[in-house]
């Protein structure tokens, strides 16, 4: 692969989620620090944007991803006449696929056929190498790789408001240690159940005096979820339900002792914040779709899904399968959370 040896312009394509959006940070600062007079342009979806802002030295270029076609009006717009050097195109799905024929670009870097998911390899003409078993944050980093960069170590800084800082000092002033409960993934079969949630909360708070903060989107089910595990817990808690932002909530978390959440978003962003996750799983697999710094902590019954749901062994599943089945998630239980949540406590104090 011929690589300019310092490229003018940079353009990523990596719409969405949340948590994938995180894997690209430490992308990001190889570039800049591989090569700090690079333009580095990121289109991204809206949602994402909203904590990604905080990278400093790069250009945001926001699509809304209800519409395809709205996005592709939008997007043809921003990018009328412009050039870039090479494109990072970092998502498989079809419409960012689509999306990137609007991007000019003589480089352009996608996934190894054999991980190009709905032929991303027809929009793109060059390909990191081939590997399995990775994680996301993995795969990520390959595209540095690619183009002879040393991506290691991982630099996931966000700088953050001082707002955001100030608030969080208030929430778990210094000497606290605070758990935050993040309960909901974007698919509600991933959820644990709120009864457990709640013994895990009693428990931070009786027998461990730690101060307990609920979070989650503002959306009215998440909310709900809220709403329910506070009036079972039977303990005084802090519920922040969709009240904070998502910079907000990255300052939070670097003030947290522990986060406790599902695979979701808010993982990720426990790993952008160095705070110890305690991440549960058993739909998907810790070692793939894990936060990254935190995958000792997790609570993963995936193998054991597999047989209940899918009457096979792990290693006969493809390594991106989920095992979305109802009920996977009790198969995680209430003592392998609190063994977790006792050996971050212990470590922090030594």
């Amino acid at each position: 692969m011929k690589i300019p040896p310092a490229p003018h312009s940079i353009c990523l394509l990596r719409l969405s989620a949340i948590g994938d959006t995180c894997h690209v940070v430490p992308l990001v600062r190889a570039l800049q620090r591989a090569w700090p007079e690079t333009r580095i342009t990121w289109i991204i979806g809206r949602t994402e944007a909203k904590l990604m802002h905080l990278l400093d030295g790069v250009e945001f270029i926001t699509i809304d991803k209800r519409s395809l076609w709205r996005s592709g009006r939008a997007l043809h717009a921003a990018l009328r006449g412009r050039r870039f050097d090479m494109l990072l195109h970092l998502q498989t799905s079809l419409r960012s696929s689509l999306l990137s024929m609007l991007v000019s670009a003589p480089l352009r870097l996608g996934l190894d056929r054999s991980r190009a998911r709905e032929m991303q390899w027809l929009f793109t003409n060059r390909q990191i190498a081939a590997r399995s078993g990775q994680h996301m944050q993995d795969v990520a980093l390959e595209f540095a790789s690619a183009l002879g960069l040393q991506p290691e170590p991982p630099d996931w800084h966000l700088p953050l408001p001082e707002a955001a800082v100030t608030r969080a000092r208030e929430l778990i002033p210094n000497g606290v240690r605070a758990l935050v409960v993040s309960p909901c993934s974007s698919h509600s079969v991933r959820n644990w159940s709120i009864e457990r949630y709640a013994a895990v909360i009693a428990h931070a708070v009786r027998e461990r005096g730690m101060r307990v903060i609920l979070c989650t989107a503002p959306s009215a089910s998440e909310m709900a979820v809220a709403a329910e595990i506070e009036r079972r817990c039977g303990v005084p808690v802090m519920n922040l339900a969709g009240r904070d932002t998502l910079p907000e909530l990255l300052a939070l978390l670097q003030r947290a002792a522990a986060l406790l959440t599902p695979d979701s978003g808010p993982a990720h962003i426990g790993t952008l914040a160095g705070v110890p996750v305690i991440g549960l799983y058993a739909c998907t697999r810790s070692a793939r779709t894990g936060p990254y710094r935190s995958r000792e902590y997790c609570v993963d019954r995936y193998a054991e899904a597999a047989r209940r749901f899918r009457h096979c062994e792990p290693e006969q599943l493809k390594w991106t399968a989920d095992i979305e089945a109802p009920g996977a998630m009790d198969l995680i239980e209430v003592d392998d959370v609190l063994g977790r949540l006792s050996a971050i406590l212990e470590q922090h104090l030594s």
